[in-house]
């Protein structure tokens, strides 16, 4: 079976980072990591050399990718990452996810403070130092269960009221998954137009994504800084991934990277990677 795990670009701050989120998230491991050489020739290879050419990590057991790409692209709240505190699994839920958010804020900033909402008890988003952006939230012990972290695009500007859209068009592509809770805005709720999608979810290969639409004014889209890396079972699998994601106004880059149509940056890879 195919798989997607989240992948993030920093500009030489790559290991930096890694540690730190191994630090902060329990039942974390390092896999593996690479690195360019150091003995890289010209000035601007001399930048990279002996940097993360490519770190692959799980945190609470979800699996993450990560390299030093330089400055050209920064990674932003467009894609951010949930992190689910559930009372019914943890009874220190609540104090776990206040010492999380007090180790992910330092030398971070606050999206949204951590308080509490109509949807959580105890909620905040935070731009920790790195620039990654998390959601910590103390889940509802009554809905269903869901994994510890679970990625979240942020469709504004452009192409704000396609998450839904686009959530549909994933679970089509992939062929294995489904959609699941989807909330929308509702009358006088503006700028957000009514009906589109205030949070959604689908699952994909066994593993959950969301998405929502803002239309406040964020500044920011997808870049290639987040993307997700789809391991594909054999080259037939990889083809028809590509040819669908570039339809309708994506497009193919370089070394397997391409943007679906909403701006959604992927990356393919033929066999496994390691780890």
């Amino acid at each position: 079976m195919s798989t997607i795990s989240p992948c993030l670009w920093f500009d030489r701050d790559c290991e930096d980072a890694v540690r730190f989120y191994l630090s902060v998230f329990p039942h974390s491991n390092l896999l593996t990591l690479t690195r360019y050489p150091a003995d890289m020739q010209g000035e601007a290879a001399q930048e990279f050399a002996g940097k993360v050419q490519r770190a692959v990590f799980e945190l609470a057991g979800h699996r993450f990718f990560a390299f030093d790409g330089g400055p050209m692209v920064r990674i932003n709240p467009s894609l951010s990452f949930f992190v689910n505190f559930d009372p019914s699994r943890n009874a220190n839920a609540a104090d776990d996810l206040d010492a999380m958010w007090a180790k992910l804020i330092d030398g971070g900033f606050a999206l949204m403070p951590l308080q509490a909402y109509p949807f959580s008890k105890r909620f905040g988003w935070v731009q920790d130092r790195f620039g990654v952006s998390w959601q910590l939230i103390l889940t509802n012990p009554a809905g269903a269960p869901r994994p510890d972290i679970i990625p979240s695009q942020l469709f504004t500007g452009g192409v704000c009221g396609r998450a839904e859209e686009a959530l549909r068009f994933y679970v089509w592509v992939f062929g294995d998954g489904e959609l699941g809770n989807i909330s929308r805005y509702g009358r006088g709720m503006e700028p957000n137009a009514e009906g589109t999608a205030m949070f959604a979810e689908a699952r994909l290969f066994g593993h959950w994504f969301t998405a929502m639409d803002s239309a406040a004014g964020h500044g920011f889209a997808f870049t290639e800084a987040a993307s997700f890396i789809v391991e594909c079972d054999g080259q037939s699998e990889m083809d028809r991934y590509r040819a669908a994601l570039t339809a309708d106004g994506g497009r193919e880059r370089n070394h397997g990277w391409l943007k679906d149509k909403f701006g959604f940056s992927w990356q393919l890879a033929r066999t496994a990677l390691p780890g």
